[in-house]
């Protein structure tokens, strides 16, 4: 088939209202191809991840006893709502932990680095749509042309409401898309305004929900309490409301010289040594002083402070906002270290030290991502053209039964010369496949 024919069956398979609500993104003739090796590393990551996030969870439920130290659980509820932490800390929720796990790694030289684990990812719907699409064309992908749709039924079963927010509006035709999919081999999904949930539909046994909305968001969802209702009453909810396993310090928290023996326990030496080598160096920037004969590990620095001071060179660093937020997804609330001037980091290293009592900040090595050619559809003339860009790659592991199955990957290939990678107008989307 040549590039004419196929960018007319990509462009006819798009739904009329689109995946993304007023978005678009660049068409590519073909998957972004990657080797065997890399491939069976992915496969075996979503199990580690899995034991990653059970332990977070026991890590924060020891500390929230008395079991653990006390600091971990303080630093994870900050700014959180005491009601919904009240709630969160139910003893029937105590063994949940989100079904769907969505890491985000760039490509490096050295391999991979894990930038975040989203536990409300975007991009399910649209994945799956990719996969379908592109294993029509002859290509085999990685998770299979319905390994997206069969994933998330595993974990929502036949009978279910996708309840997505207006914060999360964008997502909702890819969402519609993949509801109707799961409808023609029997499913009964719908998709709602989480906004005009009502309980009737929670009547169905056995009957999931699937919250499509960050908790920061629950003071503009007037069902919110319905939703929590339906859940402490029997029905399925994923990702459960745990807005402790939403923060992006448990990167930083992996990376914590007083846990480090709970890690090695919890995961196993192996996995926690596999780990080590695709979290970049993290820190929580926590404003409590340091004794006049410490420094941060890694840092060599007694204060904050001292970071404002950095050189450009030096300053090969990401800040961010850990969760709870709306400037915690999306690439809002992002400094990169070496892009900004000295002045603009400082201001930022302020706000972020100032902020910790009710929105802990992150500062995480900044991993520089390899260089990759693929190419794309000139939106304009349909011409393939060829671009140099960085790479993201998204898998999207399916948790149920007691296995962790990747569904598929989404790559995400934007221009060379842009530092942080997300969805947008000059960026290509397309699924993954071996070599």
């Amino acid at each position: 088939m040549n590039g004419t024919d196929t960018l007319a069956r990509l462009r006819a398979a798009i739904p009329e209202g689109g995946l993304f609500a007023e978005k678009d993104w660049l068409l590519s003739p073909e998957p972004l191809r990657i080797d065997a090796a890399f491939a069976e590393e992915l496969q075996k990551l979503g199990r580690r991840l899995t034991i990653f996030q059970r332990a977070q969870n026991e890590l924060y439920q020891r500390s929230a006893n008395g079991k653990a130290p006390a600091w971990i659980a303080d630093c994870l509820d900050r700014g959180k709502p005491v009601e919904l932490i009240g709630f969160a800390r139910r003893k029937q929720f105590r063994a949940d932990v989100p079904q769907v796990i969505r890491p985000d790694l760039l490509l490096t030289a050295e391999g991979f680095a894990i930038t975040e684990l989203d536990s409300v990812p975007g991009g399910i719907g649209l994945t799956a749509w990719l996969a379908k699409n592109y294993s029509e064309l002859g290509f085999d992908l990685l998770g299979g042309a319905d390994g997206m749709p069969a994933g998330f039924r595993s974990i929502l079963g036949d009978s279910a409401d996708i309840l997505v927010s207006d914060e999360s509006a964008t997502y909702r035709p890819e969402m519609q898309w993949l509801a109707e999919r799961a409808n023609e081999t029997g499913a009964q999904w719908t998709v709602q305004r989480a906004e005009d949930f009502t309980p009737h539909s929670a009547l169905r046994t056995p009957h999931s929900l699937y919250r499509f909305f960050e908790l920061f968001d629950l003071p503009n969802i007037p069902a919110a309490r319905a939703i929590m209702d339906a859940a402490a009453n029997g029905a399925r909810i994923t990702p459960p409301f745990k807005p402790w396993l939403e923060e992006k310090i448990w990167l930083a928290l992996f990376w914590s010289r007083p846990l480090r023996e709970f890690w090695r326990r919890e995961l196993t030496e192996r996995n926690w040594l596999i780990l080590q080598k695709h979290i970049p160096q993290s820190w929580i920037l926590d404003p409590a002083p340091l004794p006049h004969h410490a420094v941060l590990p890694w840092l060599n620095i007694s204060s904050w402070d001292e970071l404002k001071t950095f050189s450009q060179k030096e300053r090969d660093f990401v800040l961010k906002v850990s969760g709870f937020s709306p400037e915690s997804w999306g690439s809002r609330g992002v400094t990169v270290g070496a892009d900004v001037p000295q002045a603009e980091w400082a201001a930022a290293i302020d706000r972020a030290v100032a902020a910790f009592p009710h929105h802990p900040h992150v500062l995480m090595r900044f991993a520089r991502s390899r260089i990759v050619e693929h190419p794309y559809f000139d939106p304009a003339t349909g011409e393939i053209r060829t671009m140099r860009g960085r790479v993201r790659l998204c898998p999207y592991y399916f948790v149920a039964d007691g296995e962790t199955k990747l569904g598929g990957i989404l790559a995400t290939i934007v221009p060379a010369d842009k530092k942080l990678i997300h969805g947008m107008s000059d960026a290509i989307l397309v699924p993954v496949a071996v070599k």
